[in-house]
């Protein structure tokens, strides 16, 4: 009887481990707050997860969208403006919030620390900090949470949201609304994806001087414009070569540098530096 009831209290006990211990291999399940807004996939880093979290926080506060919202000194929301084409913007002046790129502004710099994403959309989506680019083409298959989708075309991208996985995506979308969780829209005008670097940007990085300065489909004057800088921009060089030669500003020069994050060529004259960029290899 003593062996017998030493084994049955045995079993109890393993039982009851088993019952209470954690589930050292189990996956945490995505969660989402009562809007809807959260990491809805794996896979996202750990500084686009905090993008999402600050982001769904604005959108668990009942934060406006506000046109020009977001873009002060400092990352944050900040009364809007009326939009001359949108009736419905008549009262963002009195609301504190944010447009699409400012709540992207907000989201990554509380994710990263600093203000790595300060701009409008067109900006944030040809950021140096791109660690992965995505085409339309590509639809929702390669991306992660914390991703951001933009929407227009290359010359004039005018929306901007970060995705949160399951087709779903948080953003900011117009006047008269609260920051939203929406379904990801990727007909229309939808252009494409870019993945957030917020570590050290890598490669040949210099930055622009002007304004309204047209990147070109080709080393060419007379080629497709792609993309214009609004003004002094921070880019990243492949490399360059020498092509048509552009007088412009009272300089000449026929070196021209191809961006890969804007996939276009600018004249070196718009560049700051030497009329040939130290380091920067030859284009093949």
């Amino acid at each position: 009887m003593l062996r017998r009831t030493g084994i049955i209290g045995t079993l109890i006990g393993l039982l009851a481990l088993l019952l209470w211990a954690p589930a050292a291999t189990a996956v945490a399940a995505p969660v989402a707050s009562a809007s809807g807004c959260g990491v809805l996939a794996s896979g996202g880093s750990a500084a686009a997860e905090r993008a999402i979290a600050a982001a769904c926080a604005q959108v668990d506060a009942g934060t406006w969208y506000t046109w020009g919202g977001g873009h002060g000194a400092q990352p944050g929301a900040t009364y809007g403006q009326v939009d001359p084409t949108d009736p419905a913007s008549e009262h963002d002046p009195e609301r504190l919030g944010f447009d699409c790129s400012g709540l992207v502004r907000y989201a990554y710099a509380q994710a990263a620390g600093s203000d790595i994403l300060n701009g409008d959309a067109g900006q944030q989506y040809y950021t140096v900090r791109a660690a992965a680019r995505f085409t339309a083409a590509q639809g929702a298959a390669p991306l992660l949470p914390g991703d951001l989708l933009a929407y227009g075309t290359s010359a004039d991208l005018h929306h901007i949201a970060i995705y949160l996985g399951a087709g779903k995506m948080v953003e900011a979308k117009q006047s008269g609304t609260h920051l939203m969780v929406s379904d990801v829209r990727l007909g229309g005008d939808y252009f494409g994806a870019v993945r957030v670097n917020t570590g050290a940007v890598t490669g040949h990085v210099f930055k622009t001087w002007g304004t309204d300065v047209w990147t070109k489909q080709a080393p060419s004057v007379s080629a497709g414009r792609v993309y214009a800088f609004p003004g002094p921009t921070t880019i990243r060089v492949e490399c360059q070569k020498h092509a048509e030669v552009v007088t412009s500003d009272g300089y000449t020069n026929d070196a021209w540098a191809y961006l890969p994050d804007y996939r276009a060529w600018m004249t070196n004259i718009y560049i700051q530096g030497p009329a040939w960029l130290d380091g920067v290899p030859t284009c093949p």
